[in-house]
């Protein structure tokens, strides 16, 4: 007879492999990139680039990102929609800072470029939801 953790612990993995299961097999591939540039602390550019994968990606899904999805299976609109969700969740997958400062005739001036690298993301939609992680 178990005890009642160790079937907990059973349906914990049991949920692990379904959900990793479906996002590998039913999820469609997508490179997405993102830059951000600030100048003098005023927003410059931002430029999100989505393009679905023309090749099979190789890599596991790491932690995923699930977004209410109320459209058609359309990315671009969908994180559009959530963007200060998609922003903050690639802030923690991690981007590239680059910072340069000048001074002309005593005064200063700064320009801060944040960058995600072209990634490889599975996006799983569903009828309600989207799940999006990137391959690590």
């Amino acid at each position: 007879m178990r005890s009642r953790d160790g079937n907990l612990n059973f349906l914990l993995r049991l949920c692990q492999v379904v959900i990793f299961s479906s996002l590998t097999l039913h999820a469609s591939e997508h490179l997405i990139s993102y830059k951000y540039i600030i100048k003098d602390a005023i927003l410059y550019n931002e430029t999100l680039l989505i393009s679905n994968a023309m090749t099979k990606c190789s890599g596991e899904p790491q932690s995923e990102l699930i977004l209410i999805n109320t459209t058609d299976d359309d990315l671009k609109k969908l994180i559009s929609q959530n963007s200060e969700k998609f922003i903050d969740y690639i802030h923690k997958l991690g981007l590239h800072v680059e910072h340069k400062g000048t001074t002309s005739n005593l005064q200063n001036s700064f320009t801060t470029t944040l960058t995600l690298k072209t990634t490889c993301f599975k996006v799983d939609f569903n009828d309600n939801f989207a799940r999006i992680a990137p391959l690590k």
